[in-house]
């Protein structure tokens, strides 16, 4: 899929050139593979707009249109991407979820001003931003260095697709101190959620020699309401061309989050420095979904 493309709305609102999006681009290539990542500035008004009217949902209010992350393998041309449009796309858009509505009305109960207009945002999509989004797996062909967001999805069956495995992403030996060859740290979309909160969701990824780990996160902290983590990790093999999927969603009440904290002894201000930080808080918070899959590009 991808963001939308379309005109110059206005002179001082262009959208990001050729020569723009490769200059804000960095790869770097292990084994049969080819990492890249994009970061430019906030999106400007007529990309939003774009995106948008696309999109059917409001967007949050920093929104990284350009940002991208692709590894892709150069013998196949599989790739799996990870971009704002995308994450935002896979946002609840109906009413369906009436978990978000009893989210909405504890958040609005102080503010009985707000509650209409809050109720009414739930009934046309997710506002929190909660994406379940895992990635974007497309084709292309072979040598084909693009960010991927432009391809469309293949649906030939003998395409290279996620499938269930049983084989866990080895976390052993991501904790050994292998020399890092590429790193990158990639912001797609934040939003403070009316000042009540947060919801952020970026990718980060290391590259070793023979393996590599990216991790794309949605943190969201709805102030005396909840807390909610939703990882999706992307292991490589370099040796085995094999990749695995695994998606773990997290998520507990802010005053249970908060009473532990209190009972490890952490003072008042050390809680509050804490529960806006997704890497503390991740353990804390019990898993309500997890998925794993692999899928083999070795020929």
């Amino acid at each position: 899929m991808g963001p939308p493309t379309g005109h110059i709305t206005s002179p001082n609102e262009p959208y990001p050139s050729k020569t723009q999006l490769s200059a804000a681009t960095t790869t770097h290539t292990q084994g049969n593979f080819t990492i890249s990542s994009r970061k430019l500035p906030i999106s400007k008004a007529g990309p939003i707009e774009a995106m948008e009217k696309s999109l059917g949902i409001p967007i949050p209010e920093m929104i990284f249109g350009d940002n991208v992350v692709t590894v892709t393998h150069n013998p196949t041309g599989w790739s799996i991407s990870f971009n704002a449009y995308d994450a935002l796309d896979a946002v609840d858009k109906t009413d369906k979820n009436m978990l978000q509505v009893a989210h909405a009305r504890s958040w609005s109960s102080s503010r009985e001003e707000q509650t209409a207009g809050i109720k009414e945002v739930v009934k046309r999509f997710d506002w929190s931003y909660s994406t379940e989004y895992r990635g974007t797996v497309v084709t292309a062909p072979a040598l084909n260095q693009n960010d991927g967001r432009e391809e469309k999805k293949t649906t030939s069956t003998t395409a290279k697709m996620f499938g269930k495995t049983d084989r866990p992403i080895p976390v052993e030996l991501l904790k050994r101190k292998d020399p890092m060859l590429f790193f990158d740290d990639v912001m797609l979309y934040e939003s403070e959620l009316d000042d009540n909160g947060i919801s952020l969701c970026s990718v980060k990824l290391r590259v070793h020699e023979k393996r590599m780990l990216l991790l794309c996160r949605l943190f969201m902290r709805l102030d005396n309401v909840l807390l909610r983590i939703r990882d999706t990790r992307i292991y490589v093999d370099f040796e085995t061309d094999e990749v695995t999927r695994e998606f773990t969603a997290k998520e507990g009440k802010f005053e249970e989050v908060k009473k532990i904290l209190q009972l490890s002894g952490l003072i008042p201000d050390m809680i509050t420095i804490t529960m806006r930080d997704p890497n503390k808080v991740a353990d804390l918070l019990p898993v309500v979904d997890q998925n794993l899959e692999g899928v083999s590009l070795a020929s």
